[in-house]
């Protein structure tokens, strides 16, 4: 570290370098336009299977794939790539991923579609490891993940709304990917303004610091929660159905909340730093649980509102919290790096783990699952608790 570094660690808000707030700004941008797809998807690919170009069980796979190699594509690029021409990789990012929207638009197969959002999920993992390695250098890293969260949040939200009333109506889902890979391409301003390089972190073998069991259960307690929300929000509408609640007014859920997710990544940005992180998973964790097995119970018109509105207000405000606890596991902040990657094969891997437990038209084993990865996520952090007192890090 060079002794304007130094000086920069010792007085700044960050560990290393000192990016403007615009280029903060900026940065945090590039990587929502990454996981703009997180809240699109319900009105994309729900378009893509009313109109027919996928069946039930493609769309799955259509789905899986994204969200897979979202989490391989930040990995990558975090883990393997160093911080550096950080303007050119990203142009470079959202030209690819406008590619892979304008591809999605006109595929005209299932195999191709699938190919068309692997490789839109590699571009769009690495546009998130924009934002998160800028994250990493922070020293209120939580805060700034409340940011980006928020941020993300509201982009989704914002163009939902458009797609929704719009693109898709006047275009079909064509229409929606084509608004998504302009967007990607009005972007290439912004891309221009981010930090071009970041300097290094304060560590030198990354993959030591992330395979000891600290990291590896904090990870995992990550993993398990968003296996949780992936597996419950994949089989919302036909688990509605199956208590007599109709896909519209579940659409309606999904829309609220949305809502429910800005309003709790704003409320975490509030208070991240007076809650302690094993409080507030521990809570999140149980509440998580008692909502899944709120859905299996058979619930009526009332409470799965209200499970639902939870559900989208407590995604959001635990990521602060989980940021914090990756760094607490790892303090050269490699593990931070792989946070995106762990919570999107949750999402990815949640779907598929409950579809093997669903018997005929009985979804009731979903959420039953459901609660079970919610609460083996707050075991795996009492685990991580023990094991981090033992080295002197809780």
């Amino acid at each position: 570290m060079t002794a304007s570094q130094a000086a920069q660690a010792e007085n700044g808000d960050w560990l290393v370098g000192n990016p403007t707030s615009l280029q903060l700004a900026s940065a945090l941008w590039i990587g929502s336009v990454g996981l703009l797809i997180l809240g699109l998807q319900p009105v994309l690919l729900g378009a893509l299977y009313t109109e027919g170009h996928v069946t039930g069980d493609e769309l799955a796979l259509v789905a899986t794939a994204e969200m897979i190699a979202i989490a391989i594509g930040s990995a990558i690029v975090a883990m393997l790539l160093p911080a550096r021409n950080m303007r050119w990789k990203s142009a470079a990012l959202l030209v690819l991923l406008a590619l892979a929207n304008f591809w999605t638009a006109y595929a005209g197969s299932a195999n191709a579609l699938i190919g068309a959002r692997t490789l839109a999920g590699l571009a769009e993992g690495g546009l998130v490891a924009v934002a998160t390695e800028l994250i990493a250098r922070s020293r209120r890293a939580e805060r700034i993940g409340g940011y980006f969260v928020t941020l993300q949040t509201l982009a989704q939200c914002a163009l939902a709304l458009v797609l929704a009333l719009y693109a898709v109506p006047a275009a079909g889902s064509a229409g929606g990917f084509i608004a998504l890979g302009i967007v990607c391409l009005l972007s290439l301003v912004v891309a221009w303004t981010v930090p071009d390089d970041y300097a290094d972190l304060p560590k030198e073998e990354q993959f030591a610091n992330v395979a000891t069991v600290p990291t590896i259960t904090a990870l995992l307690s990550i993993f398990c929660y968003f296996m949780f929300f992936g597996a419950v929000w994949a089989f919302l509408e036909p688990i509605g159905a199956q208590f007599g609640i109709d896909g519209r007014t579940v659409g309606l859920m999904v829309s609220a909340s949305l809502a429910a997710q800005v309003i709790g990544a704003m409320t975490a940005t509030v208070f991240e730093a007076r809650i302690d992180y094993r409080f507030a998973i521990t809570i999140i964790g149980i509440v998580a649980a008692i909502s899944s097995v709120l859905l299996a119970s058979g619930p009526g018109l009332s409470v799965f509102w209200a499970v639902a509105l939870v559900m989208g207000f407590i995604l959001l405000f635990i990521v602060p919290y989980q940021i914090r606890l990756a760094i607490t596991a790892d303090e050269t902040r490699t593990a931070v790096l792989l946070v995106p990657a762990a919570q999107l094969f949750g999402l990815a891997i949640g779907p598929i783990a409950a579809s093997l437990l669903i018997d005929g038209a009985n979804f009731r084993p979903v959420p039953e699952f459901a609660a079970a990865t919610a609460l083996a996520s707050v075991v795996l952090l009492g685990v991580f608790v023990l094991v981090a007192r033992r080295r002197g890090k809780a």
